[in-house]
């Protein structure tokens, strides 16, 4: 007799119920972030590299592509600023960055120079001199973040959302996050930080009292 359909041999031929989910990025607290940083060897330039880069991605809440596309002239150093030339929607805008991220950052590109990389090379390079890829970024982030011991998922974007949050934990108003964030409504914003930190819903149950 025939297997019916649905049967034991249909069901093993079956995806996963969760095979091609994708699942929203968690907020890392600032112990999560400091010990995925210290997951990276200060001793090897990859390292070094990938310190820097997680360290852009969290300080200034770029989006992978837009951190990946970076060349050196991009970094103000002076001004405590970022370039991004091509954001999403080809769109161009300049972000904050604090001084202890550009401290960083600068080590990362003493070691460039002494590798003997140049303007023309991307600001994340790899040895040969070429662009990272969005997908090297993912595997190393995840790795750290296993080295690390953080149970959470830690992806790229995550370190966007961290960024986002702590702004809004501190007070920035939502105005000056859209333009960090490059959102190009503020409806997005709000969106977007209802969905990682309903403050205001957080705040009004919180601070219900009730007691056994």
């Amino acid at each position: 007799m025939n297997q019916a359909v649905g049967g034991p041999e249909s069901r093993g031929n079956r995806a996963p119920a969760n095979k091609g989910k994708r699942y929203p990025p968690e907020v890392l607290s600032p112990d999560e972030v400091h010990a995925l940083l210290e997951a990276c060897s200060v001793s090897s330039s990859t390292e070094l590299r990938n310190r820097a880069l997680i360290t852009v991605l969290y300080r200034a809440g770029l989006r992978c592509s837009e951190a990946l596309g970076l060349s050196p002239k991009d970094i103000g150093f002076s001004t405590s600023s970022i370039r991004v030339l091509h954001g999403k929607g080809d769109r161009a805008r300049t972000v904050g960055i604090d001084s202890g991220a550009l401290d960083v950052l600068h080590t990362w590109m003493d070691e460039r120079e002494r590798r003997g990389f140049t303007h023309t090379h991307p600001l994340f390079c790899t040895a040969s001199g070429k662009r990272v890829l969005s997908s090297q970024v993912r595997h190393f982030i995840r790795r750290l973040g296993v080295l690390a011991g953080i149970e959470k998922r830690v992806h790229p974007h995550g370190l966007r959302h961290t960024h986002a949050y702590e702004l809004l934990m501190e007070g920035i108003s939502i105005p000056i996050i859209q333009r960090q964030l490059g959102h190009t409504s503020l409806a997005t914003t709000d969106t977007y930080l209802s969905h990682i930190a309903p403050k205001q819903v957080i705040e009004a149950i919180a601070n219900r009292e009730w007691t056994v």
